[in-house]
Formats: C-alpha cells, sequence, structure tokens
C-alpha cells in the first residue's frame, strides 16, 4: 500500500535522502526474492534509502517498478542508476 507523497514532502524526503549512501546494491544478476527481502527489511529499518541498481535507464524502470510493487515503497527520486525509496515505518498495533 503505496502512500501518496504531495510535493512538499517528496521535496523533504530529497533533502534527507541527499547525503545518504545506497544500502542495497542490486547486482549484475538481477532482482532476487532475497535482495527484495533486503530491500524491504532496509525500508522497516530506516524508512528513508537509497538503493543501486545496474544498467541504463531503460533497465532500471521496471526493476523500480518491481521493488515498489513488492514493498510498497514510495519513488522518491532517480538519479542516474540510484533511486531513493521511502516507507512509513508500521506501528505495531495489538
Amino acid at each position: 500500500m503505496t502512500m501518496v507523497l504531495d510535493d512538499q514532502q517528496r521535496r523533504a524526503l530529497r533533502a534527507r535522502a541527499h547525503t545518504l549512501k545506497p544500502v542495497v546494491l542490486i547486482g549484475q544478476k538481477g532482482l532476487h526474492p532475497s535482495v527484495i527481502e533486503e530491500i524491504q527489511a532496509a525500508l522497516d529499518h530506516h524508512e528513508l534509502i537509497k538503493v543501486r541498481i545496474p544498467g541504463g535507464r531503460e533497465a532500471m524502470g521496471p526493476i523500480v517498478d518491481e521493488i515498489i510493487s513488492a514493498t510498497g515503497a514510495d519513488l522518491v527520486q532517480r538519479i542516474g542508476g540510484i533511486v531513493a525509496l521511502y516507507l512509513k515505518k508500521r506501528t505495531n498495533q495489538t
């Protein structure tokens, strides 16, 4: 379930992401379930992360779409081979 970020939220998240280093690097073999699990774990821990994706812009689009679909994260920014993703932390309600 992705939330819709407004322009102000997206700008603030881009500013926060500026100094971040990629925490997940997708290898040449592409996006595997274990990589998606790693991205999900990083999002659960940090909320805002960067992911490095190999290949050109054409190869990047489907990978980003698959990550967003699998994790429910929002795309904050895409620059070169790096994307910034945001997923609001889930609160445990019991």
